[in-house]
């Protein structure tokens, strides 16, 4: 476990997250940051999930302003085109219909912002779930089932959605739930020896 000089914040209110972070991190905060999430004209995923982890964490800097925060964002790319979250049943399945077969790579921005010295550290996670050839009543019921929505790719990979898949291809299998857990214990390490000193 590590124990930090400075209180920390994960800006994201995903229980998920939460569950992934409380397992190197005794003790942490959360909040909900308030952002315009949609992608920028020709903005490439890394940049995207690169740029909006950072202003997740910026968002919160101001009621935080003594607090290390951590800031991440998931996007997926299925044939060259950016995924979002589905918010609906309906997307949900169309998502899925798309994906039966295919390769859908994830990519996972982590922000670690200091409000009190104006720095960060950024890093993006790649991950690749290759998934099996899904019935058009298979989708249907694991929509049903899981209720997906808020999860980009419209699976929840905690959950049944590991019964949709013929492998999984990345360094950190805690990307895939959108909190990569390597990379985040580097940057700790690194604010823990200065980096982030006033």
């Amino acid at each position: 476990m590590f124990t930090l000089p400075s209180p920390l914040l994960l800006a994201s209110t995903s229980k998920y997250r939460q569950l992934l972070l409380s397992k190197i991190i005794p003790s942490f905060q959360c909040g909900a940051p308030d952002i315009d999430e949609t992608p920028r004209l020709n903005e490439l995923p890394t940049q995207l999930v690169e740029r909006l982890a950072l202003a997740k964490a910026k968002t919160l800097s101001e009621a935080y302003p003594n607090h290390l925060i951590i800031g991440c964002d998931q996007v997926c790319v299925l044939d060259n085109q950016i995924t979002g979250k589905p918010y609906t049943r309906e997307n949900a399945i169309t998502q899925l219909t798309k994906a039966s077969g295919q390769s859908v790579v994830f990519y996972t921005g982590l922000a670690l912002y200091a409000p009190y010295s104006d720095k960060h550290l950024i890093s993006v996670e790649t991950y690749t779930v290759h998934f099996r050839e899904l019935s058009r009543q298979e989708i249907i019921r694991y929509v049903e089932l899981d209720s997906p929505l808020l999860c980009a790719g419209s699976f929840k990979c905690e959950g049944l959605g590991i019964t949709l898949f013929n492998r999984l291809e990345g360094n950190d299998p805690n990307a895939l739930i959108g909190l990569p857990l390597i990379s985040l214990s580097n940057m700790l390490r690194e604010a823990e020896i200065g980096y982030f000193a006033p």
